[in-house]
């Protein structure tokens, strides 16, 4: 396990010698390992506030970050709560969920989630996710949610489903357009649309899991933007903080908030942390936003698409690959092999055999996937994809 001493742009540099990151490090770095003016707005945030509880004090970072963040959020999500990583983020809108229907008297308390999605690693977000062999130890400990099948083609039959589910559920919980952890399966705008749609006609609260599609990746500020909607709840981390520090915001409409806010202490929305809203990681989120505002950022990520595109055209037709696709500046195709999934023998030779080349890659078993941060440049990304032509000529022939 090689030893990280300082990282870059699109680099890391380790005890054996550099490496293209190219999945961001588990895919929180967007603009680029230590970003001036992040890096700049944590230095001085930590000589003038390091830490301070976040129950009856507020400090301007953390105010400052909330008006950023419900000004480019999708419009009617008013309202922020704070917390410190992406399954935190998730488990805080299903708290809120379950809450605003206890608060109104009523007893919806279901959860529908989509078949392969990946929420996080506490209970509740275990729960929402996937059942496999990364939580079989704590099934005693899930609760059972309504499961859709994954949207492929028109989504008839994830559709039908949720128009079922929806009639008595508590919320709906995707990753809008594209489903991370479960393997970059990709489905349509429309699709999301639609199934906000349902939600809406049956009082259904629709939550957002963007910790990964945010902040750009999909193409797009926030991936619910393809599809023109306004989640209920929308969660929000990893790029949160350009990637320098963990930090995450769950964000909702007045509806949910006016649900909890009552002189009734039974109906507070009971959630703390001890790091809650911490200043120097908020600072260096109003940073990544004022990055957003006065760099091109936009542009970048257009570009990244296009480079992406151009470079897996060469694999379209091979048929050592399959489901070679493309959301944004994500890029991911399927080695052919014959034991498929998260679980494929052939992952962690894959992995070793990147390393070898100076390319960090981390395949999802077979699945291959690309998500560098935005500073990439075209010479690199060559890199990166000749690392990926060699392994199938080795593992593929």
């Amino acid at each position: 396990m090689p030893r990280v001493d300082r990282g870059e742009g699109a680099w890391l540099e380790t005890e054996h010698g550099r490496l293209l990151d190219a999945i961001s490090s588990w895919w929180v770095i967007t603009h680029g390992h230590r970003h001036p003016r992040i890096i700049d707005a944590i230095k001085a945030q930590a000589d003038q506030l390091d830490q301070v509880i976040f129950a009856g004090f507020t400090h301007q970072p953390a105010e400052d970050l909330a008006r950023g963040l419900i000004a480019i959020a999708p419009p009617g999500l008013s309202h922020v709560f704070y917390s410190d990583s992406g399954s935190t983020a998730v488990e805080v809108a299903l708290k809120m969920a379950l809450g605003f229907w206890k608060n109104h008297g009523s007893p919806r308390s279901r959860v529908i989630a989509l078949e392969h999605a990946y929420h996080g690693d506490t209970v509740g977000t275990m729960s929402a996710g996937a059942r496999g062999v990364f939580n079989a130890a704590y099934e005693p400990l899930l609760y059972d949610v309504a499961r859709l099948p994954f949207p492929t083609g028109r989504g008839c039959d994830t559709l039908a489903a949720l128009e079922e589910a929806a009639k008595d559920a508590a919320a709906l919980i995707v990753e809008p357009l594209i489903l991370g952890s479960g393997g970059m399966h990709i489905y349509s705008a429309e699709l999301l649309a639609k199934m906000k749609n349902i939600c809406e006609r049956h009082g259904t609260l629709f939550i957002a899991d963007e910790v990964m599609t945010g902040f750009g990746r999909t193409g797009t500020l926030f991936a619910c933007e393809q599809a023109g909607i306004t989640p209920d709840i929308i969660c929000l981390a990893k790029g949160l903080t350009g990637g320098s520090l963990p930090l995450a915001a769950t964000l909702c409409t007045p509806q949910i908030f006016d649900a909890h806010y009552s002189t009734d202490r039974s109906r507070t929305f009971f959630h703390s942390s001890s790091f809650t809203a911490n200043p120097i990681a908020c600072a260096a989120a109003r940073a990544n936003l004022q990055v957003w505002r006065e760099e091109p950022v936009r542009e970048r990520i257009v570009g990244l698409g296009e480079m992406q595109e151009q470079r897996l055209a060469q694999f379209t037709g091979d048929a050592r690959f399959q489901n070679v696709r493309r959301l944004g500046t994500i890029a991911a195709l399927d080695l052919k092999v014959a034991d498929p999934g998260y679980l494929a023998g052939l992952g962690p030779e894959l992995t070793a055999f990147f390393h070898a080349r100076g390319i960090l890659l981390r395949p999802l078993g077979n699945t291959i996937y690309v998500m560098p941060p935005y500073c990439v440049t075209a010479a690199e990304l060559d890199l990166v994809y000749d690392a990926i032509g060699a392994a199938a000529a080795k593992f593929c022939g």
